[in-house]
């Protein structure tokens, strides 16, 4: 909802409750207290100087959750002396946007700049995006946008071409740590009047397990605090901790951005030939509820595309896994994913029949109009047969070693394309040396013995 406007002076928040969330009431309160993010806030950097100046471009904050991006839009907008209006894009609607407008331009009139801030802003369908279009770009109002997924996927053209993308990553165990003290020593704000403190192997336990998120870092600091202060202890125990964080899965979006980097990540790993990273990777997908048969469709693909025909095995293994997991659900179904994965991950490697495709495509292509040589067509009734479909075809059932050698099987136009080329590891080398005694020329083979 937008804020109430009174002319002249940007709208300070009211002060939060003593009851409000510990993350509510650790917010920072200015650009020196925001912890981490140097790259994006830092001295020197694109915000910090806009600020100083006191002209705030429209920017997106993208980064995962707890990174802080509501918090720096708030004090983006007080430090610049502008009014700040947040929305969410999942609750706001077309009315909204064109009220918070209305109520910027008599701002604008009275010399006060308005902040908009759009949480979620990916979840703007077109149409919403198009309303604030204009005004961003006339200045009426100053957009900062909040976004976990990639804003090149989730945000117009026209909007993205005038604003800023700033990239902002989850904190560091040296910030998590930081931003923990600090709560347990404010007695205001924080959690300094309990006179509690944490065990160094407690704060180790907070600080893995919020994965880069202070919010979360909070949450559970304030959970095992109160269960600390309760048993009348004046240290928070790992046990505590444990407590606060249990059932926390890992940060996971199956439908976002962050879903196709870790796919990427377990699909390179297991290119490359490291069956430790895929497991890392696939355990994470796995444990944060990716769809399991997402994530076994995956390694089918690759078992054609990466293993292929070095281990054709490998298609095998990797189909027998996806009826293995459709047929044994979940949670067991981890079980035939591993052993697929690191099978996968050990397997020698050849993308030759993925890569002929590629060639034979481009071919295909280009050639389309050529017909089906008058040989290789079916001569299905005597009418055909007169106009010499089939004529001349070389059954090689009926010849030496069931090879038909010399018979051509390409448009003349294409001529001695040659698409496949294959590899030298595993079941290929043997490829590799059928397919040269295939492509001799028939002089070269006529002492050859007929092959099996």
């Amino acid at each position: 909802m937008s804020g109430s406007f009174q002319p002249g002076f940007p709208v300070d928040e009211p002060p939060l409750p003593a009851d409000a969330p510990l993350a509510a009431r650790m917010r920072p309160r200015s650009l020196d207290e925001f912890v981490g993010q140097q790259p994006a806030v830092g001295a020197g950097s694109m915000l910090r100087g806009a600020v100083e100046r006191g002209r705030l471009p429209s920017v997106i904050l993208w980064g995962p959750p707890g990174c802080g991006k509501t918090t720096l839009a708030r004090l983006l907008a007080k430090d610049t002396s502008a009014e700040f209006v947040a929305i969410s894009a999942v609750a706001s609607g077309v009315a909204e946007l064109r009220k918070i407008v209305a109520e910027a331009k008599a701002r604008r009139g009275a010399g006060i700049r308005t902040v908009l801030f759009i949480d979620e802003i990916h979840r703007f369908n077109k149409a919403q995006q198009d309303v604030i279009l204009p005004y961003v770009e006339d200045g009426t109002v100053t957009l900062i946008g909040a976004t976990t997924e990639n804003p090149s996927f989730e945000v117009v053209a026209p909007l993205l071409s005038r604003v800023r993308v700033v990239r902002l990553t989850s904190l560091d165990e040296g910030d998590l740590r930081h931003v923990v003290q600090r709560a347990l020593a404010d007695a205001d704000r924080g959690l300094g009047s309990l006179g509690i403190q944490i065990a160094p192997e407690a704060m180790d336990a907070l600080v893995a397990g919020a994965n880069g998120d202070a919010r979360a870092a909070l949450t559970a600091l304030e959970i095992a605090a109160g269960s600390a202060h309760a048993a009348r202890r004046d240290a928070i125990s790992p046990g505590d901790i444990q407590q606060a964080l249990q059932d926390r899965r890992p940060y996971h979006d199956k439908g976002a951005d962050f879903h196709y980097d870790t796919i990427s990540a377990l699909i390179k790993s297991v290119r490359g030939s490291d069956p430790d990273a895929a497991l890392y990777w696939l355990a994470r997908m796995v444990e944060a509820g990716e769809d399991p048969l997402f994530l076994v469709r995956r390694m089918v693909i690759l078992a054609a595309e990466d293993v292929g025909l070095a281990d054709p095995q490998a298609l095998i293994l990797a189909t027998a896994c996806q009826q293995a997991v459709h047929f044994v659900g979940m949670p067991e179904g981890w079980i035939p994913m591993a052993e697929t994965c690191v099978y996968l991950a050990l397997a020698p490697k050849s993308n030759s029949a993925y890569g002929a495709y590629q060639r034979a495509k481009e071919d295909a292509l280009r050639t389309s109009h050529l017909p089906v040589p008058m040989h290789l067509r079916n001569a299905v009734t005597g009418m055909m047969k007169q106009f010499g479909y089939g004529q001349g075809y070389r059954y090689a059932h009926d010849e030496p070693g069931h090879l038909a050698r010399g018979e051509r099987y390409l448009p003349e136009e294409v001529g001695g394309a040659k698409y496949y080329l294959p590899g030298s590891l595993g079941f290929e080398a043997t490829a590799a040396e059928r397919l040269a005694r295939l492509r001799a020329s028939p002089s070269e083979v006529q002492d050859t013995p007929d092959e099996a």
